[in-house]
């Protein structure tokens, strides 16, 4: 079994999911339902299909689930870019959010792209 918690993606994706939760919490109350619950439910997505993924016998599975978190992180990309242009919640925590989902996004791939290696080898 694979300790996911000793991932750097899964620790970053953690961070992430805290991030988005902190930035959501100044948007205004009439996006609560709307924007917000989308953005919460693709920031917690990330740390917890790397977890998910990490519970399967073959990297081919694992990788799966890494693509469904990459997935997860450019569908919240899209939403702090929405969320950014109509000027919602705090500029600043969105800015830091991107940042860190930018590089989480580089580390996926990467984690995915060792796990099809060791699938063609």
């Amino acid at each position: 079994m694979r300790n996911f918690k000793d991932l750097k993606i899964w620790q970053n994706g953690i961070e992430i999911a805290i991030k988005t939760y902190r930035v959501t919490a100044t948007f205004p109350q009439e996006d609560k339902y709307a924007i917000v619950q989308q953005m919460n439910k693709a920031g917690v997505s990330i740390p917890s299909n790397i977890a998910e993924g990490s519970s399967r016998k073959s990297e081919k599975d694992y990788s799966r689930f890494i693509e469904i978190a990459l997935g997860s992180a450019f569908e919240l990309e899209t939403q702090i870019v929405i969320a950014e242009q109509l000027k919602k919640g705090n500029q600043q925590l969105l800015q830091e959010l991107k940042t860190a989902l930018l590089e989480e996004q580089k580390m996926l791939t990467g984690f995915q792209n060792a796990l099809n290696t060791k699938n063609f080898q």
